[in-house]
Formats: C-alpha cells, sequence, structure tokens
C-alpha cells in the first residue's frame, strides 16, 4: 500500500511541474514579448488536460464502490 502511495505522489508532482503547450501556442507565445501571457496559457492548459482525468477517476472510484461494498442488511443483530 505504502508503494503505490508513493508512486501516486510521484506521478501527482511530474504532474504539477508540467509546461503543456501545443508547437502553435509556443510558436505564437514565445514570439510576443509578455511572458505573464505564456504562464496563463501554460495554466489554463494543464486545467484543460486534468478535468477529464479527474472526472475518469470519480467514475472509476464510485464504481469501485459500487461494487465492493458490503451488505450490511445479512448481519443479525
Amino acid at each position: 500500500m505504502k508503494r503505490k502511495i508513493g508512486l501516486s505522489l510521484i506521478v501527482f508532482f511530474f504532474f504539477i511541474a508540467t509546461n503543456a503547450q501545443c508547437a502553435m501556442c509556443r510558436a505564437v507565445l514565445e514570439s510576443g514579448e509578455d511572458q505573464s501571457a505564456a504562464e496563463g496559457i501554460n495554466d489554463g492548459i494543464v486545467f484543460l488536460m486534468a478535468v477529464p482525468y479527474i472526472l475518469v477517476a470519480t467514475i472509476g472510484f464510485i464504481i469501485y464502490r459500487k461494487y465492493n461494498k458490503t451488505d450490511n442488511s445479512e448481519k443479525i443483530d
């Protein structure tokens, strides 16, 4: 379990440090002088990339809980 948590943290921190730009965005932003716009575009691209992964993970977790739910109706008081 510790190995899975450690691997998840490593993947998460590498995900945060990425600079995600397509070739066209990079070319347009490197030609300009305002680097704050380039950082804003980078943040927007990373945000748009992260949302589908979060949604899939949430749906997977819900399905996991549904199939691994214990049946409490069989307990005898």
